[in-house]
């Protein structure tokens, strides 16, 4: 009886339903579920789980006075030690057995052997259309001993390849040379190219000293005082922007200067020493060196048995100038006023803060051959040399353009190639997104599709796919990065401490993982540390206030802290003082770099 009141209510409820059923009814209830299936469609898991971004770092459980705890990546906890190289493990040794910590050679060496079988990366399907975008014959998918290539862009005309086999003959005569002329102590003052790189490891290979002199010098004294404090013997150079006439009469100590001329240049007499020099100058050309030598020299890497361990490298952190000389503006306020400072790298320092960074990239998302490497920021700065080292050592393609550090903004900078892997100077990075920003303010629906992704990434945790259909309305008014835009999918930026580098805020980076598809690191770097001493964690998109955007936790080769300077007191409830580096990576283990930071609630480094 129960039951048959039961149905009888049921039925009586249905055609009730029905009975008052309209268009109305129709309209809401295809609304509801077309809700509903937009949310279940498009509902994705974060990209990694929120309590990894809440506590970024791990606190030492005591603290000095006058000093916060000292924090470490998650990943290198206290009690252990910190990443101090690459665990080289050579060919015939147990791989139960320690490995090496290698240097500068391994990562050539790795380079010339290809990317092994146990280490091969996944491959990104973006990354590999990016590669095949750079030239007309792309390296193949990830197989076992896959080379990466080292290209060198001329803007839009063309994208030359310069063959490993080819640049390993160069390292081998090059580094040969000089050290018959009796050099120990090598100046290479060239913008970003393929003789940059050759220069670099043959001084590795051939126990020399490296001595990477900023590009473009406007001040002819300037590049004296720097030479003079380096010591050094020999000059790596271009025609044009080395004043000879001036370094020799200043400068008696040189002994050798190599020229770098292209090929429109080549047909001139080089090697003329001017009168008044007295022949104390050995000129040559790097062409008649390489070209003059037996096809077959040079071919093989010299031994790894019997060789001494590389030599310093010796960098000078220099402010960062604007078109008009000036120091930028936007961080004046830690910009040093004094002479560029000269900070002299172990091979240590280099190989852990290369080792860091590898491991900084979660194993899904890590460079391989698929990948296209730009360096659009100078390579004589360490944050962008240790990328670019990483990026040979994962057999990614290298692009290199000498023009790109000086390039406006990232249009500029990438014209005529395709990157997935992009490090860009922060001047650049913020005329793209006031560019792209100015284009968004235009259209009202692009400035509601902006905020969507927005939080979508801060609040979902997720990337938004260039590819989505939701992604595509904005396409009218993304950046043109490369010639495939929406390949990038790697864009590092770096503040350098005192240096006077313009601003970069969350916001900004945050509108530029919209505008770009791309994840934006965004680190910290200082003047005696190798690589970045702080970094954005890879899957953090959240949006932080601020003039500066945060700068994360700290990478496996570095720990820091914040001690008390004049006004900033460091106390159980505010961490505020100058930031202190330790580490591997660090000249001496331990560097101050003269500016104030704070230690945020996610224990994460920022400035005030």
């Amino acid at each position: 009886m129960g039951f048959d009141n039961a149905m009888w209510h049921f039925d009586e409820g249905v055609t009730g339903l029905f009975g008052q059923w309209n268009a109305y009814s129709t309209l809401l209830v295809t609304v509801l579920i077309g809700v509903l299936t937009f949310h279940l469609t498009t509902r994705t898991e974060p990209d990694t789980h929120p309590m990894l971004l809440a506590r970024q770092a791990q606190g030492s459980p005591v603290r000095q006075e006058g000093e916060s705890p000292v924090y470490r990546s998650r990943s290198a906890p206290h009690g252990m030690p910190l990443n101090p190289g690459l665990d080289v493990r050579d060919p015939g040794v147990s791989k139960w057995a320690k490995g090496r910590d290698g240097d500068l050679r391994d990562v050539w060496r790795r380079v010339v052997t290809g990317l092994p079988e146990n280490e091969a990366a996944p491959a990104h399907g973006a990354a590999a259309a990016a590669a095949a975008a750079a030239a007309a014959q792309p390296a193949p998918q990830h197989a076992p001993g896959t080379r990466g290539r080292v290209l060198t862009s001329f803007g839009s005309s063309s994208v030359v390849e310069t063959s490993i086999d080819d640049i390993t003959r160069q390292i081998n005569l090059i580094g040969q040379h000089i050290l018959d002329q009796g050099g120990a102590r090598v100046a290479i003052y060239l913008p970003n190219s393929v003789e940059f790189l050759a220069s670099l490891f043959a001084c590795s290979f051939y126990n020399m000293t490296a001595i990477l002199l900023p590009f473009d010098q406007q001040d002819d004294a300037v590049l004296v005082s720097m030479l003079r404090r380096s010591a050094a013997d020999t000059v790596i150079t271009a025609p044009g922007c080395f004043p000879f006439d001036t370094v020799v009469q200043s400068y008696p100590a040189l002994r050798q200067l190599i020229w770098v001329v292209d090929e429109g240049s080549a047909h001139l007499d080089w090697n003329e020493v001017p009168k008044g020099m007295g022949g104390s100058v050995n000129v040559s050309t790097w062409q008649d060196v390489v070209n003059d030598a037996p096809q077959a020299a040079g071919r093989e890497l010299p031994p790894f048995e019997g060789q001494s361990q590389p030599r310093d490298l010796t960098i000078f952190w220099e402010p960062t100038r604007t078109e008009d000389g000036a120091t930028s503006s936007a961080s004046a306020a830690s910009a040093s006023s004094g002479p560029e400072e000269m900070v002299r790298f172990t091979s240590g320092n280099l190989v852990s803060a290369l080792a860091a960074q590898l491991f900084a990239i979660p194993s899904a998302q890590r460079l391989g051959p698929s990948d296209l490497f730009l360096p659009a920021d100078s390579l004589t700065h360490t944050h962008t040399l240790i990328l670019t080292l990483a990026a040979l050592y994962s057999n990614a393609s290298v692009v290199l353009n000498s023009v790109a550090p000086q390039a406006g903004d990232l249009s500029l900078a990438t014209r005529g190639i395709a990157p997935t892997v992009v490090v860009a100077t922060p001047a650049a990075v913020l005329s793209t997104h006031s560019q792209t920003e100015r284009n968004v303010r235009n259209s009202a629906f692009a400035s509601v599709l902006l905020g969507w992704q927005t939080r979508t990434l801060a609040e979902g945790g997720v990337i938004p796919s260039a590819t989505a259909l939701v992604s595509r309305f904005l396409d009218s008014v993304r950046p043109a990065i490369g010639t495939t835009p929406g390949k990038l999918r790697l864009l590092y930026v770096a503040e350098r401490a005192t240096a006077g580098t313009p601003a970069v805020s969350s916001t900004v980076l945050s509108n530029l993982r919209v505008f770009t598809g791309a994840r934006v690191i965004y680190a910290l770097t200082g003047a005696k540390i190798a690589g970045a001493a702080a970094q954005t964690a890879f899957y953090d998109y959240r949006v932080a206030p601020g003039t500066y955007a945060p700068f994360g936790s700290p990478l496996t080769s570095t720990e820091y802290f914040v001690r008390s300077k004049g006004q900033y007191e460091v106390t159980d409830d505010k961490l505020e003082g100058e930031i202190i580096i330790r580490g591997p990576a660090v000249v001496g283990s331990e560097a101050a770099l003269g500016v104030i930071g704070r230690i945020r609630d996610d224990n994460t480094l920022a400035y005030p």
